[in-house]
């Protein structure tokens, strides 16, 4: 049979049993003896038979594969989210179809509609613009299981996410607390609209009695080490008597870091630098990294129990759901 695929008539052929037997058998079929199914599995091992899983999952109306989709994989929480992910799909018998939009929003209703042809049961996003679903609400409409990665209460799809804004007031309440005033942020995602961590800064500051010095809002190019390396050169050369700065990413933070130990400008004394999702790194950096902490774990669980439950409601789906994970604060030297 080399060069084409085996079929269950095949394998009736090469046992002498009905092709009826065959399937049955290689179901698992309690009404076939053990010894009829041994004969058949070995056949059908010989003829490398695999099953047609297109036809199956015409049959049974689900393909048990999930898509996720998300914005940047340069982003470690995001490859460790992807990671999470696709294991604990595995544990539960789903297939996992991955994409990332690249931050780009025309691309990301491609690739939701690209995952709608190849019949996805359902799906996990982590869209690249937070104000920007109503393509995302339209699938809902359609009765499509989707579950977002990032949400608000109003946002109208289910969401499992870190509440960001939460994370972004405790961590610049902390500052405060330590005596700071004059508070930096570096924050590039809220160029293209999000601005959760940019409120839950402000939030903070006003809560405190005071006002936020626009000088004091940095937006990068990127949200990458570099691009937190040339914001803190422009922080500290605009002279905005920054002594203490919130990161909206560890990496932008780390860049920063970087900038000031080769500028020999001390990290807390000096500066201090908050840093935003908890990646490895920020732990055993040079001075090591305060930052909120992103409990990918548990976020990866909650949404895919979500999704698969929306999976398996009949009828139309629940009215959607948003569970939103306060995080913690992992205080290190950067802070002290």
């Amino acid at each position: 049979m080399a060069g084409s695929a085996s079929r269950l008539k095949d394998i009736a052929k090469q046992t002498g049993f009905s092709v009826n037997t065959v399937s049955l058998a290689l179901r698992n079929s309690p009404r076939i003896p053990d010894e009829t199914r041994r004969q058949i599995a070995e056949a059908a091992a010989k003829l490398n038979y695999l099953p047609n899983q297109v036809a199956k999952s015409l049959v049974m109306k689900e393909t048990r594969s999930i898509g996720l989709i998300l914005t940047d994989l340069t982003n470690p929480v995001l490859t460790a989210m992807a990671q999470a992910v696709e294991l604990e799909l595995t544990k539960r018998g789903y297939t996992t179809l991955f994409a990332t939009s690249n931050n780009k929003l025309d691309l990301e209703r491609s690739l939701i509609e690209t995952f709608r042809a190849r019949r996805v049961d359902g799906m996990l996003i982590f869209p690249c613009q937070h104000g920007e679903l109503e393509h995302i609400r339209n699938l809902r409409a359609r009765n499509f299981p989707v579950v977002l990665l990032v949400g608000d209460a109003d946002a109208g799809v289910d969401a499992v996410c870190m509440d960001e804004r939460a994370g972004a007031h405790k961590a610049v309440a902390h500052l405060l607390d330590n005596g700071h005033q004059r508070i930096a942020l570096l924050d590039s995602a809220s160029d293209k609209g999000n601005y959760e961590k940019r409120e839950g800064y402000t939030s903070a500051m006003a809560a405190a009695g005071l006002n936020v010095d626009p000088t004091l809002i940095i937006t990068p190019d990127g949200s990458d080490v570099a691009s937190g390396y040339l914001a803190m050169e422009t922080l500290l050369q605009n002279d905005t008597g920054a002594t203490a700065l919130l990161a909206a990413t560890d990496s932008l933070a780390l860049g920063a870091l970087r900038y000031c130990i080769k500028s020999g400008i001390k990290v807390p004394d000096d500066m201090a630098i908050f840093g935003f999702d908890n990646i490895e790194f920020a732990e055993h950096a040079v001075i090591s990294l305060s930052s909120v902490d992103y409990d990918i774990e548990s976020i990866s669980k909650m949404a895919i129990e979500r999704v698969i439950s929306l999976i398996n409601s009949k009828g139309l789906l629940p009215p959607p759901r948003i569970t939103q994970v306060e995080p913690d604060l992992m205080i290190r030297e950067s802070t002290l």
